[in-house]
């Protein structure tokens, strides 16, 4: 944890705090009409509200395919509708189209549409270089999260930070809602675990938006830029992704719909097993299987801890291509998890819960990979504790108090109720 002095850090950081606003009434048209969406993104509150950050100055975007508005209208379309001179793209992990598989490094190219350059931020490099800055006088970040601590987007964004505070260049971040709302679960990473997939030691299931990530990461990795974010109005926690009225854009190829993000900072440890997370098939990381697991020994064992928010189902499925490569058009025995309460589950201790279950079911078949598992768990101690046969509630306790003091720690930099 911080020392006192590190408390007492004063932080630059300029938010842009706007009253929550709803949409007005659309025009007169044939045909159904789409409800006004109850919450305005980052990019609508900033072309209405705060266009003096990008008025007569070099723009560099960072986003992707999820930099959208509420009608599903891309940042870039909006941006340059309201005259803002776009100078280059950057894109995060599966490149500015979403298209790119997980792990596929991907290649700077330029924009069809617009001709403007993309520079990729996943691949040779992870931080804008002087020459992608060049002519640039403000970084716009606008990258959809899942909510979990494992995915990749805050960690380029923590780049662009870097670099923008060695030119003295100011970063906005447009800020856009949790979308698994924000409860918070699972373990604290620990500092020495710090990775891509872990640049912060926060917990798997964080509960912030991107731009709450970025102003925690410049008190925590002490990156000392000019930063801005403009934040989603009209969004609180405890509200959920349907009821902001926003339209979904699945932020990564295997991530299809809403329910795999809520599974996602659980079922994503299993990536770092003998397990298949369903890759290459129509549910991923709403599973898990392997050609060796006995569902219904494993369900019986995991059925007794009476885990809220959630049911299981045995299924079998064949992944196609999957980009883990495991089990490619293999049939694999799985266990399907289905969100029924989204308020009550916790993904981590259901994750928890399974491996030990299928460890004390199939102990010569777990195989965790310490580099792999732990890279994602934050450290070899829950990795420890599944294979010394360790009570799922024990692992879980564990975790509290170091939850609780990050939950103190983050409060200087949240910006929604």
């Amino acid at each position: 944890m911080a020392s006192s002095g590190h408390w007492r850090l004063v932080v630059r950081v300029t938010v842009t705090m706007l009253a929550a606003a709803c949409a007005g009434a659309p025009a007169a048209q044939s045909g159904p009409v789409k409800p006004a969406a109850a919450v305005r993104p980052g990019i609508e509150v900033l072309l209405q509200d705060s266009a003096s950050l990008v008025r007569g100055k070099g723009v560099g975007l960072v986003s992707n395919q999820g930099g959208i508005d509420a009608a599903g209208v891309s940042d870039v379309e909006r941006l340059l509708g309201a005259g803002v001179r776009l100078v280059a793209l950057f894109s995060p992990e599966h490149g500015f189209r979403g298209a790119a598989d997980p792990g596929e490094a991907v290649a700077s190219t330029r924009d069809s549409a617009t001709g403007l350059p993309i520079y990729s931020l996943y691949g040779r490099t992870t931080a804008p270089t002087d020459s992608m800055l060049a002519g640039i006088d403000v970084l716009l970040v606008d990258l959809p999260d899942v909510g979990a601590r494992y995915y990749t987007n805050p960690a380029p964004t923590f780049g662009v930070m870097r670099s923008a505070a060695r030119r003295r260049m100011p970063v906005v971040v447009l800020d856009r809602p949790n979308p698994i709302g924000g409860l918070v679960q699972g373990n604290v990473l620990d500092p020495a675990s710090r990775s891509f997939v872990g640049a912060l030691a926060e917990p798997m299931r964080h509960g912030l938006t991107l731009g709450e990530l970025a102003r925690l990461a410049r008190l925590d990795l002490g990156i000392d830029a000019d930063l801005h974010v403009i934040p989603a109005a009209g969004w609180s926690r405890d509200q959920s992704f349907a009821a902001t009225g926003l339209p979904f854009v699945r932020p990564s190829p295997n991530l299809k719909d809403p329910e795999s993000l809520f599974h996602y900072p659980g079922t994503c440890l299993f990536e770092g097993t003998a397990l298949s997370v369903g890759r290459g098939t129509d549910a991923p990381y709403r599973q898990i299987g392997a050609p060796w697991l006995d569902p219904p020994v494993v369900l019986s064992e995991a059925r007794r801890w009476k885990l809220p928010g959630v049911r299981f189902e045995p299924v079998e499925f064949t992944p196609e291509h999957p980009a883990d490569g495991k089990y490619a058009g293999i049939p694999v025995k799985g266990i399907r998890l289905i969100l029924t309460d989204e308020r009550t589950y916790d993904p981590t201790l259901t994750a928890v819960v399974l491996l030990t279950a299928i460890r004390r079911v199939h102990p010569d078949s777990l195989r965790i990979s310490p580099r792999g598992f732990d890279r994602l768990a934050g450290g070899p101690a829950l990795r420890e504790a599944i294979m010394a046969g360790q009570d799922p509630e024990a692992i879980a306790a564990a975790w509290i108090a170091p939850r609780e003091a990050w939950l103190a720690h983050r409060r200087p930099v949240l910006l929604y109720r």
